[in-house]
């Protein structure tokens, strides 16, 4: 598709990857970056795959979850401690580690089912979102030299 648009998201996130050898094993932060690039074969009425708006609307709240949480393995032996203590601020992840790559693709599956909701009930009809506008891919950087992507192309 010849048209291709990024909006970016900035949350501090936390995780910790019970699997890993090192010190990625411990709970530890990243100031995150999250890339969402949507693409279209035309533009719309406006000259545009989608206004940036639409993608802030979508994903605006539903990223806010991340910002200054952590993100858990729930077969991690401390995850029911972390819950407990710190409620909606650890996010769960069914027995897989939450790496940049598992948050990658979480995040894309999200904005996957968020956009075929917008479709149908856009939040703000002044901002309108067309049926051939497609993810390309989200990518999650985790310092500023590293990231990972997840795409379904």
């Amino acid at each position: 598709m010849p048209y291709r648009i990024c909006r970016i998201f900035e949350i501090e996130n936390g995780h910790m990857l019970s699997k890993h050898p090192d010190k990625c094993r411990f709970p530890h932060g990243h100031s995150r970056k999250v890339e969402c690039v949507l693409e279209s074969d035309t533009l719309d009425n406006r000259e545009m795959v989608c206004d940036f708006k639409v993608l802030k609307l979508i994903l605006n709240e539903w990223l806010d979850r991340y910002d200054h949480a952590i993100c858990m393995n729930t077969d991690d032996p401390a995850f029911e401690e972390f819950k407990k203590r710190f409620g909606d601020r650890v996010i769960a992840h069914e027995s897989e580690d939450p790496t940049t790559e598992v948050l990658a693709r979480d995040i894309f599956l999200h904005l996957k089912s968020a956009l075929v909701d917008y479709l149908a009930n856009p939040v703000d009809p002044d901002y309108q979102l067309r049926a051939e506008v497609k993810i390309a891919s989200i990518k999650v950087w985790e310092t500023s030299a590293s990231w990972a992507e997840y795409s379904e192309g």
